[in-house]
């Protein structure tokens, strides 16, 4: 069993510790997501050591699809495979019952999948993601569930919800049963349950309630950042989150910019995963402490400085504006790399100054501060 550790709380803001088989993180914490075991834009493990990566995000759908889970589990697990030493979170797959709605078929048992590389037909129910995601091996497996759309009816959230509750339980099960195997790559392999619901406060809040007294290993709020406002967002944590056993790790799925994780950790959020910072990146979209630039600009094409005056990553350590919008126009490798570093790096001194504040309690000034500058756009 992993533990968790409060060391100081601003009011609901949490600055804590997380202690697994793979190392401990320190919360609050952007996990880089990795898709296919690896960071899109040239990335590798070693350089998420050099921008302060401390836990690492896959997904078990595409690991499942290729190369193989069974291929990932004959060479060591994911660790071992991508040559990674700290934590690692799976998604459940549970995701992609959302994202590729048009591939799939919902019932009881399980989803049938269409898959998006070859067309073959999968199933994935509770029992084969918590399969998958122990051959895997990772530190952190999730729970299958639905993500229902958020602007869904009432009458179609309540009963996935309720389901995904039937496949919690189902989850917690055969995880227990594969953890105790002998041939397990990681037996101490750990479970979050998922709180689903929509936009609906009370569908969430008995929703929460019912996982908690699970005991699982940590909570995650999902369904969120799929079409409802940032205020819709915001509401949603603020009536869920002190529904969740506040000893346990919270975690908010696929969110999000900068401000909504400044916004989420003082509603009680401390882990975090987003596409965005690497996404972006590799179009050209960097984010600096004083809002997001575009390299691609011409404005840049004389600009001698670094993205952002005192940053230690990488690309601002060594290059100027001038060469990476050169590079992002000639369609230079070279320049999605820098920019995926930067932006990384961005997002984990990010949460490292989140945490410094919550340490020397003055994380209601930090946010107000890093709110305002952030949207001055005055980069």
């Amino acid at each position: 069993m992993a533990e968790y550790k409060i060391i100081k709380m601003e009011g609901r803001a949490k600055r804590a510790e997380f202690k697994t088989v793979h190392g401990t993180v320190q919360t609050p914490v952007f996990m880089n997501v990795g898709t296919a075991a690896a960071i899109k834009g040239a990335v590798s493990t070693l350089d998420l050591k050099e921008i302060g990566c401390q836990i690492e995000l896959s997904n078990t759908y595409h690991l499942h699809v290729r190369p193989g889970d069974e291929l990932i589990h004959k060479l060591g697990g994911i660790h071992k495979f991508m040559n990674w030493d700290r934590p690692v979170l799976t998604d459940s797959g549970g995701f992609q019952v959302f994202s590729l709605a048009g591939l799939r078929k919902i019932k009881e048992e399980g989803v049938t999948f269409h898959s998006h590389v070859d067309g073959r037909i999968i199933f994935m129910g509770p029992e084969e993601s918590m399969r998958i995601q122990s051959h895997l091996g990772s530190t952190i497996a999730m729970a299958f569930d639905e993500c229902p759309p958020a602007k869904a009816e009432r009458s179609y959230v309540q009963p996935s919800v309720d389901r995904t509750t039937r496949w919690l339980n189902r989850c917690a099960s055969e995880l227990k049963r594969l953890n105790a195997l002998e041939d397990t790559v990681n037996k101490d392999q750990l479970l979050f349950g998922i709180n689903q619901g929509a936009v609906y406060d009370d569908i969430r809040i008995e929703h929460a309630k019912v996982i908690s007294e699970l005991e699982l290993d940590g909570y995650a709020v999902g369904g969120l950042a799929v079409g409802e406002t940032h205020e819709e967002m915001y509401r949603i944590l603020d009536s869920t989150v002190p529904f969740l056993p506040k000893d346990k790790p919270t975690y908010l799925m696929g969110v999000g910019t900068p401000v909504n994780i400044v916004e989420a950790v003082d509603r009680g959020v401390d882990f975090f995963d987003c596409v965005y910072p690497s996404r972006n990146a590799r179009h050209g979209a960097l984010y600096t402490h004083k809002g997001r630039l575009n390299i691609k600009n011409a404005k840049y094409a004389c600009d001698d400085r670094p993205i952002e005056e005192g940053c230690q990553c990488p690309a601002c350590k060594n290059y100027s504006r001038a060469y990476i919008r050169h590079l992002m126009i000639a369609g230079e490798m070279l320049a999605m790399r820098l920019c995926v570093l930067h932006n990384l790096y961005f997002y984990n001194h990010m949460m490292e100054e989140i945490r410094g504040a919550l340490d020397e309690g003055c994380f209601a000034g930090f946010k107000k501060k890093f709110i305002s500058d952030f949207e001055s756009g005055n980069v």
